[in-house]
């Protein structure tokens, strides 16, 4: 059972609310719905871009090859999964995988607002390009492309809350680009971490020593 499902009111009426979802024609096709999993009480908020076919089967975000490429650049910066909060902007999987459309965006991301009024992170990290541009826009920043603005860690305020965002390529995108693997990993290694740690503050000496064992 996702952990969630066990948590406040909050949570538990956004996840049933996702759950019978019927705002966009993704519902139709979806075999399941993929709200988020992770810690909600987790300072770091990751967010892709929308289910896969291994993410639509099991109900679960990042547990495909992509999601297996994102447990190791974690772990790479001392960070095991389980610490953060993982969802996408939209929460039901595009058939074929399609990129999302602006209009399931603008259907399916009132919940990605509600899950970080929620959680209140204090660092989020934008995976892919729609992620990132729905954020930037979020933030009243202006999106231009990845190539230009990933590995930039930039001082934001999102729905009043002052955070470090910051965005990089989709893992999915490493898959069949090694030149983006770099790019992602050098991200991982440099800005990110620094985020990620600074967002953890007294706790992430913690999470590295445990991630050492």
């Amino acid at each position: 059972m996702n952990k969630v499902f066990c948590l406040e009111d909050g949570w538990e009426r956004l996840i049933h609310e996702i759950a019978s979802c019927t705002k966009c024609p993704l519902h139709l096709s979806r075999k399941n719905p993929v709200p988020g999993e992770g810690d909600v009480n987790s300072p770091v908020l990751i967010v892709g871009e929308a289910p896969g076919k291994t993410e639509d089967e099991t109900g679960r975000p990042f547990v495909g090859a992509a999601g297996q490429f994102l447990t190791e650049l974690l772990y790479s910066i001392g960070v095991d999964r389980s610490k953060v909060y993982i969802t996408n902007v939209i929460k039901c999987r595009p058939p074929e995988n399609r990129d999302p459309t602006d209009e399931e965006i603008a259907a399916c991301s009132p919940y990605l607002i509600r899950q970080i009024k929620l959680l209140k992170p204090k660092a989020i990290i934008a995976l892919g390009r729609h992620s990132a541009r729905y954020l930037y826009q979020l933030a009243g920043l202006k999106w231009t492309n990845m190539t230009r603005e990933h590995g930039k860690v930039k001082s934001v305020e999102i729905l009043g809350l002052r955070v470090k965002l910051v965005a990089t390529y989709h893992p999915a995108s490493a898959l069949y680009n090694p030149g983006l693997r770099e790019e992602i990993e050098k991200d991982f290694k440099g800005s990110i971490k620094q985020v990620v740690e600074e967002a953890f503050g007294k706790q992430a000496e913690g999470l590295l020593k445990y991630m050492k064992k």
